[in-house]
This record gives structure tokens, C-alpha cells and sequence, in this order.
């Protein structure tokens, strides 16, 4: 197929790119390069850079590039962000989301697979979270990305839309060619990394007093490989299924702790960590329930152990000193 690929130059943008590429995809990489580096963009993809915003443009584009589905990768994601300036969201999630609904339609496209978030459950109570969990985002970010996948729906009845949507959690690794980069980094993992060569002096470890085996938070960490493999998959069964939302994750979680002591045997390096006060608003645990995304797409983890995610993105780091050299 032709896919129009948002947000391509970004982390998960760059991998789904380069494993369309390699199916043998034509793809059409669309990206405003506000968070996203040229550089991730794979070769064989051809780029457009625009933004969601301009709906003109975006009309421009589907009529010049007639494509068959989309992959809706591009999005404001900065939860800390979200609770400062939640416009911001809203315009770029919501407003932006819709512009491209509506030039699909008006261009013929039916089928899109979005990538949403595990933030659309807010704190939920039981663990592992199911696709049934009560909806109630915490943040703005968490909203945005519900108001979209609402809107699927009533395009879906207006317009005979077929759709996807994943709902994601902590994604992690690299593949040989492109990995983990931001401009303003605010992981864990490669906050990790940067202690350990010396960017930074040490860790903040943002609370120790949690109800866990070791007192701090419990996250689902997956492979963004795993990822991109979820995104293909969709693809592939997106007319059988008509209309799907599925979570992602491995099922178990790791702690802030487990993550840190696997950063310091995966690099061999020293990690100082300085124990700081809870975040307002970070959940406990949030482990995914993914048997649905098993039973339906047939997708399984190729990286169900976090010391082999956190290797990828350390050879990654490794071999990019400087991330995409900006």
C-alpha cells in the first residue's frame, strides 16, 4: 500500500517508517520537526514536512500523494506539558487530528491506525488494565488522545472509516538504525544513560514509599520493535476488523528501581540516585492487559525482558553519541 505516515521523524514514527519500508510500503513521511529530527526519517520514505494545523496544506497533500491508509503517529506528548499549557494539546491532538479526518474523507481514505495512549485510563484500580477499564484521563494529553479516538467513531459511521486504535504504555529500545532522541529529554531510560556518561551528575528518583516490593512506581515497558510490529499488524487486518482499540504492553511491569539496576548492569556504569518527593498524579502501577491484541492481531512481544530493551537502546546511545546530531 501508499501510507501517509504523521509524526515520522519522531521515536515510534522513525521505527514504523522503517518497517513499512522494509514490507515493502510506499510511504509518504509527514512531519512538522517541532520534536521529530529529519535525520529519522528513512531514506527510502518521502518526506513532507507540514503540520496537522494547516488544513489547506493537508488537503494539498492527499490530493498531490493519494495514499491508501494512514498511520496517525503525530501528537503534543509531554505529560508535565499538558497540565501547563492544555491548548496546546487540544489544538495539536484534537484540532489537528480532525483536519486529517476530514481530508482523508474528502480524499477517499478509509483506513487509519492510531496511536494512542495507556493515558486515556487516568489512575485505574485494577492492574493489569483491560480495554473495558473506566475512562478517565488525569491530564490534558490523556484527554486529547480520548476526544480523538471518540471522533473515529462518529467518522467511522459518517464516512465508513476503518480504524484502529493501540493504547500504549512506556516504550523503550532501538533498532540498529534509529532510536531514542529528544531535544528536552524527560525519560527515564535515557535520563539514565546520560548519567551514566556524564551528562548528568545523577538520578532523581521521584518517590520510594510506594505500595510496591521495592516502594517505587511499577511501569509496562515495551520494545518500540514491538511496537512498530503492532502498527503493521493493524494494517494488515484493518478491513477484517472494521473498528478496533487494543492495548500494548508485556503483561508485567518493572519498577524505578528494577529499571535503574538494569541500566547499571546493561552499561556497566555508576548511577547516583537522589530520592525525591512523588509526582502529583503518578499512578502506582500501570501494567497492560494485552490478551486482546494476542488473541485478535496475533501480536506478540519479541522483547518480553526489559534487560535486552535497555541493551538496544544503550548500542543505539552508543553508536550516536549526539542522538540525530542536532
Amino acid at each position: 500500500m501508499r501510507i501517509l505516515v504523521t509524526g515520522a521523524a519522531g521515536y515510534v514514527g522513525s521505527v514504523v517508517t522503517q518497517r513499512l519500508v522494509e514490507q515493502g510500503h510506499d510511504v509518504i513521511a509527514m512531519d512538522n520537526l517541532s520534536h521529530g529530527f529529519r535525520q529519522a526519517v528513512h531514506e527510502d520514505a518521502v518526506f513532507e514536512k507540514g503540520d496537522l494545523l494547516d488544513a489547506d496544506w493537508l488537503g494539498d497533500l492527499l490530493a498531490r500523494r493519494p495514499v491508501e491508509a494512514v498511520v496517525h503517529l503525530a501528537a503534543e506528548a509531554r505529560i508535565d506539558d499538558s497540565l501547563r499549557d492544555p491548548g496546546l494539546f487540544y489544538r495539536a491532538n484534537v484540532v489537528g487530528g480532525i483536519h486529517l479526518l476530514d481530508a482523508m474523507a474528502s480524499a477517499g481514505v478509509r483506513r487509519i491506525v492510531f496511536s494512542s495512549t495507556a493515558a486515556v485510563y487516568g489512575q485505574p484500580e485494577r492492574m493489569p488494565i483491560t480495554e473495558d477499564a473506566p475512562l478517565e484521563p488525569v491530564n490534558a494529553y490523556g484527554e486529547s488522545k480520548l476526544v480523538f479516538e471518540r471522533a473515529l467513531s462518529w467518522y467511522a459511521r459518517a464516512h465508513g472509516l476503518r480504524y484502529v486504535a493501540l493504547r500504549y504504555f512506556n516504550v523503550c529500545g532501538a533498532t540498529e538504525r534509529f532510536g531514542e532522541a529528544r531535544r528536552r529529554e524527560t525519560h527515564i531510560i535515557p535520563l539514565l544513560f546520560d548519567v551514566v556518561q556524564g551528562r548528568r551528575e545523577g538520578f532523581r528518583l521521584f518517590g520510594s514509599d510506594y505500595d510496591t516490593p521495592d516502594g517505587t512506581c511499577i511501569r509496562d515497558y515495551i520494545h518500540v520493535s514491538d511496537i512498530a510490529k503492532a502498527h503493521l499488524l493493524a494494517l494488515a487486518a484493518i478491513d477484517r476488523i472494521g473498528a478496533g482499540l487494543y492495548n500494548m504492553g508485556n503483561g508485567n511491569g518493572f519498577s524505578n528501581m528494577e529499571v535503574i539496576e538494569t541500566v547499571r548492569r546493561v552499561t556497566g556504569g555508576e548511577i547516583p540516585v537522589a530520592p525525591a518527593d512523588r509526582r502529583p498524579g503518578d499512578p502506582e502501577q500501570l501494567v497492560a492487559g494485552s490478551d486482546k491484541i494476542r488473541r485478535e492481531l496475533l501480536w506478540e512481544p519479541d522483547y518480553p525482558k526489559l534487560d535486552p530493551m535497555v541493551d538496544s537502546a544503550w548500542q543505539w546511545r552508543l553508536a550516536h553519541p549526539e542522538g540525530y546530531g542536532e
